[in-house]
């Protein structure tokens, strides 16, 4: 019975043993364990040429419906579907038989009122020459000249009907409008068609368009950027380049020819427009696409690896290293973010030392052990992009998108956390 009740005090003691020999295995001697390595980076204003990505989709830069203007039997079509045709070309041509027949018609009735016409001249002629001697009276001479007007009216009707006529049978012939690439036709031929009739489409894709969209708030940013002289560049110097879903980079730069004049209220941005050579018919209309627009340069900017960046309960801040390499907290105001660096718009200056790798080892007002990236880089054992984390380790690795990794401890009373996904945040007050 008394051993029962010791059993509990030996295993408490055996415990207690093990768990202050785990605490001083952790600094042999009891001292305090050396400041932890990190990587350092000294800012360094300069110009900064700033890239803008979007989703964008391609279209045609003329969708025109080919139309029958007559109606008729379709008797050929004489284009191979989805071939490119030139402008004028012949497409189709509809039973013209009919159209001649009207044509003809239309020519013997302008003969005939041709010969109406000689016909009232020659009556007025006469009537005029007894109406001088006497022999006529004056309404004889009015009524000769009033059907002579007549007779010039009834020509031109004539040859307005034959205009008509010439042209219902130019229509039985159908041209390319423009040129293109034609689609299914929508009509077999034998067909009896009407006017109206649509036969085919036809996608003019050299030039293309890409359509894309911006939130209004950045191009609010740009244009304060432009007219404010921080960023040089005008409209007409921007680039576009276009990027398809396997990463491949079309080969053809583009320009902007468009943009809206107002916002989009469903969405809250602004439409653009981007004109690209397409010779070769890489670019499809519905095609998705990455839109990269460059062509304005930030003087004198500040910019951060993503990873640097952290994220507290007051706001966006950085690590930096004093001359006595101890880490402090340094809050910032960031601005556009550009692949896996991010603009400081406010927070940081040329000669400032910055903790880029191995912030979540960093603790406020603590000492580190700087080195340079490049020594950090060759020091460090190459680790394949799809390696999983050791279990226990220290630090986890950068979250996708170029994250930096979050601090183990809160700068000034909170808990801190790495820039999600590579997002900008307002600085710290």
């Amino acid at each position: 019975m008394t051993m029962m009740k010791s059993l509990p005090l030996a295993v408490s003691a055996t415990i207690l043993a093990v768990l202050s020999g785990a605490a001083f295995a952790q600094a042999p001697g009891g001292a305090a364990p050396p400041p932890p390595a990190v990587t350092v980076e000294t800012i360094e204003a300069k110009s900064l040429p700033i890239t803008y990505e979007y989703a964008g989709r391609v279209v045609a830069s003329r969708e025109v419906e080919v139309r029958a203007r007559v109606g008729g039997i379709l008797l050929q079509r004489s284009f191979e579907e989805g071939s490119r045709v030139q402008p004028n070309q012949v497409l189709f041509r509809i039973d013209p038989r009919e159209f001649e027949a009207e044509v003809a018609l239309a020519q013997a009735q302008l003969a005939q009122s041709e010969a109406r016409l000689s016909q009232a001249r020659r009556t007025e002629e006469r009537q005029q020459t007894l109406t001088q001697r006497g022999a006529a009276s004056e309404a004889t001479l009015d009524d000769a000249t009033s059907a002579r007007e007549l007779a010039e009216a009834q020509v031109e009707a004539a040859e307005a009907t034959l205009q008509t006529a010439r042209l219902s049978l130019t229509y039985a012939t159908v041209n390319a409008p423009v040129g293109g690439i034609t689609s299914l036709e929508q009509v077999p031929e034998g067909s009896l068609v009407s006017a109206n009739t649509l036969l085919t489409r036809i996608s003019q894709l050299d030039p293309i368009y890409v359509n894309f969209s911006a939130a209004d708030t950045e191009a609010a940013a740009i244009r304060r950027l432009v007219e404010g002289g921080t960023a040089t560049g005008t409209r007409n110097d921007l680039v576009v380049e276009v990027s398809f879903g396997d990463g491949t980079t079309y080969p053809v730069k583009g320009t902007i020819d468009f943009t809206s004049s107002s916002i989009d209220t469903e969405t809250g941005t602004i439409l653009s427009r981007a004109v690209l050579d397409n010779p070769d018919n890489r670019l499809l209309p519905g095609q998705f696409v990455r839109v990269s627009v460059s062509g304005l340069t930030l003087e004198d900017a500040v910019s951060i690896p993503t990873m640097a960046l952290m994220q507290g309960p007051q706001g966006a801040f950085v690590y930096t290293v004093n001359g006595e390499n101890v880490a402090e907290v340094r809050p910032i105001r960031t601005g556009t973010e550009m692949g896996d660096q991010i603009v400081v718009s406010d927070g940081l200056k040329s000669g400032d030392r910055i903790v880029t790798v191995g912030v979540v080892k960093v603790r406020p007002n603590a000492p580190v052990t700087p080195a340079a990236p490049e020594a950090a880089t060759a020091a460090a054992p190459s680790v394949p992009a799809n390696a999983a984390t050791p279990a226990g380790s220290s630090e986890q690795a950068p979250a996708a998108g170029g994250a930096g990794t979050g601090a183990a401890d809160a700068p000034a009373g909170g808990a801190s956390s790495p820039k999600a996904g590579g997002t900008t945040s307002e600085g710290a007050k």
